[in-house]
């Protein structure tokens, strides 16, 4: 787990699917600018059990446990890509640009 001060970021596990599945298939966490992704659960397990090398999802939970969004890490053509939501009622409190920071800190002071 990477711990911030609000936030923590936890790599993603089996077990939230569900949620993943309602965020990433839901317009109001995708926002405007981004693709809807309308896959069925079965396609979402397929998916996550088949991650590429490069490939990470971590849940964004505040420090009470309660999971509030998913920040994605994923190795492009030797790019490091990021993707990230929040659901909206989180929204403007800081809490992505947390996990933002925390994730940065991740990728390059790790390694």
């Amino acid at each position: 787990m990477l711990n911030g001060k609000t936030v923590n970021l936890r790599v993603a596990e089996k077990e939230d699917l569900p949620d993943i599945g309602v965020w990433r298939s839901n317009p109001d966490f995708q926002g405007e600018y981004n693709l809807l992704i309308q896959e069925s659960a079965e396609d979402l397990k397929k998916r996550y059990e088949n991650f590429r090398s490069g490939e990470k999802w971590f849940v964004i939970e505040k420090k009470d446990g309660a999971k509030i969004g998913l920040l994605t890490l994923e190795l492009v053509g030797g790019a490091q890509e990021m993707g990230y939501g929040i659901i909206p009622n989180e929204r403007q409190k800081g809490y992505c640009t947390e996990a933002v920071k925390i994730a940065v800190d991740y990728l390059f002071l790790s390694k």
